[in-house]
């Protein structure tokens, strides 16, 4: 694993580089301390499997930033933490294409946690946040608070277009190769993703394509090969 973790808070850094140590031994991580080192590293290495990052930092202006860094690396994953929490903030950068939001005060299982779940393909936002009664009527987000109040019981729904989603997760492609198909943005892919893997009770892309197989929700993937 190789991540780019970028923060102008040398303790807050050094803590995220103890955090990804602890949990990916042999992980090689690149630190940057504002936005013109990690434009700089992107530009040079195109190889990092997450990237976890401030928002305020100096170099950009956090908008430009998060857009230059998804266009330059659009199939690595973002995920941000940030002290900042305006739920228009967050909405903004799911559309831009970042795989994870989180709050600086979130405890090191929950990085853990979003890590696991952005490295399946989906995004992660605190479930704390996605029950704000600020979010209840956002349409990019209402599919992902459905799936965190939906029971884990064996009636297991996926709505047609999580099915189409899955069905092309099933023949292996990419987010970005699947927003372009179906017609959406690659944040609205994450989240149907993460919905998916929810509804299933399952950690992983394989996983959910096997799952859903094996309940008929979708076509066994042997079929497809």
């Amino acid at each position: 694993m190789k991540f780019l973790v970028a923060d102008d808070h040398e303790l807050f850094l050094k803590g995220l580089e103890l955090i990804l140590i602890g949990k990916f031994s042999k992980a090689q991580i690149v630190l940057a301390h504002n936005y013109n080192e990690v434009f700089d590293r992107i530009s040079k290495e195109n190889d990092f499997d997450v990237i976890l990052t401030d928002l305020a930092m100096p170099g950009d202006v956090w908008s430009n930033a998060i857009q230059k860094i998804h266009e330059k690396v659009p199939e690595t994953p973002i995920i941000i933490l940030s002290a900042i929490f305006d739920k228009e903030i967050v909405q903004k950068t799911i559309e831009i294409g970042v795989s994870g939001y989180l709050s600086k005060t979130s405890s090191h299982m929950e990085i853990l946690e979003a890590l696991d779940l952005v490295l399946s393909g989906g995004v992660y936002l605190p479930t704390d946040f996605l029950h704000t009664q600020q979010l209840e009527n956002d349409k990019l987000l209402k599919g992902l608070l459905e799936a965190t109040t939906t029971s884990k019981t064996s009636d297991k729904h996926l709505t047609p277009r999580q099915k189409a989603v899955l069905e092309c997760v099933s023949l292996g492609k990419s987010n970005k190769q699947i927003a372009y198909e179906l017609g959406l943005t690659e944040g609205t892919v994450k989240l149907h993703i993460t919905a998916i893997l929810k509804i299933l009770g399952v950690y992983n892309r394989t996983a959910a394509v096997i799952e859903a197989a094996k309940l008929g929700l979708i076509s066994n993937p042997n079929e497809h090969k």
